[in-house]
């Protein structure tokens, strides 16, 4: 039986998705009639609304989680309802962790059996550990041992999430095949293993752009369905993104809402995408890309905190002057040659443009981020 999660407090920083959306996962739960797969909260028809948005019968507004591909959602959702697991790939900034919180929330009401990896993620980390105290007492016992987030999930027939499987070291990673293969995870100290329950799967997150990453097997990545979560087609659909969550941390932070905020924006993620691509949105200019990513994630940032600084050194209404700042830092990350690339882009592209002729001066006033 799943595990219910405990409800968030009422002053948490950032709720859990199945606590901030429980509104929404109760009423799609309610006119839910179609088939469930053993342990699903939801059918993969509710969790694919739930995940693309839209209204209910009864008039509920379901809202957009993820802004894009329809069909992505819909693999993605369909492999888990089988026993192959489920990666979720693409380029920083893509929402892939975001996508994977909001499956495990919709499928098992538990976004929380989390695996983060990093360079120095250990096998036990993903397949469990030991209280030292009472296995020196004792010896190797059932009690001794602690359970990790991937055995929890399979004794209960949920989602175990795996973030930036590609930081964790390639034998550390490979302690998943068995666990995916055979659906079973040997404990050999006390001659026994876990079998999971049905309902339990796996998703994980993964990059290959990023410094520091660790290829995976072929053996790994077979027992995968890879699903690649592109950056956003179009500005309008990246604007969308980024207004939305702006709007959601903005709120959970009690910054006050400024909707006139729309057009500062619309030229953050124009900015991104332009030196993101290598060329000015209207194909005429080539450019030379930094070394950041430039991703959405980077221009929610950059909208976020130009709206603190609007809401508490300002009038409220975020303008060049609460961007540029973080402009400068998303983009000029390599100290000798971003520079130089902010520099060329702000004089052959930004200075250009009449109606940008504020952001222009907002961000000549802050210099190149060259060290002096």
């Amino acid at each position: 039986m799943t595990e219910s999660p405990t409800s968030a407090p009422a002053d948490v920083l950032r709720a859990h998705a199945e606590h901030e959306y429980a509104a929404e996962l109760a009423a799609l739960a309610a006119v839910d009639d179609r088939p469930r797969p053993p342990r699903w909260e939801l059918s993969p028809w509710a969790v694919s609304t739930y995940l693309l948005g839209g209204e209910l019968a009864d008039g509920t507004v379901i809202t957009p989680k993820y802004i894009g591909s329809r069909r992505l959602i819909e693999i993605a959702v369909a492999s888990l309802a089988t026993d192959r697991a489920l990666l979720l790939l693409g380029v920083p900034g893509t929402a892939k962790s975001w996508v994977s919180e909001h499956l495990a929330a919709a499928v098992s009401g538990d976004s929380t059996r989390v695996v983060q990896g990093t360079a120095g993620t250990t096998e036990e980390a993903i397949r469990y550990g030991w209280n030292y105290a009472s296995l020196l007492a004792s010896g190797p016992t059932p009690d001794a041992l602690v359970p990790g987030p991937v055995m929890r999930a399979m004794r209960t027939g949920t989602i175990a999430r795996v973030e930036e499987l590609t930081r964790i070291p390639a034998d550390v990673q490979d302690s998943l095949i068995t666990v995916l293969s055979e659906k079973t995870l040997p404990i050999p100290e006390l001659d026994s293993e876990v079998q999971a329950t049905r309902g339990f799967n796996v998703i994980a997150t993964a990059n290959d752009r990023d410094k520091g990453v660790n290829d995976l097997s072929s053996a790994l990545r077979r027992r995968f369905t890879t699903v690649v979560l592109p950056l956003p087609d179009s500005l309008d659909d990246e604007v969308a993104i980024v207004t939305q969550r702006v709007t959601s941390l903005g709120a959970s932070l009690e910054l006050p809402s400024d909707m006139e905020s729309l057009s500062e924006i619309r030229r953050v993620v124009t900015v991104m995408r332009e030196l993101r691509g290598g060329v000015t949105a209207d194909g005429r200019t080539t450019l030379k890309s930094p070394s950041s990513t430039l991703s959405t994630a980077e221009a929610i940032s950059v909208v976020t905190s130009g709206l603190s600084l609007a809401a508490h050194f300002g009038d409220g209404v975020i303008g060049a002057h609460d961007v540029a700042a973080g402009l400068l830092g998303a983009v000029v990350k390599d100290p000798v040659q971003d520079p130089v690339i902010w520099d060329e882009y702000l004089e052959t592209v930004v200075r250009g443009r009449p109606d940008w002729d504020d952001l222009y001066r907002a961000c000549r006033d802050l210099g190149s981020g060259a060290p002096r």
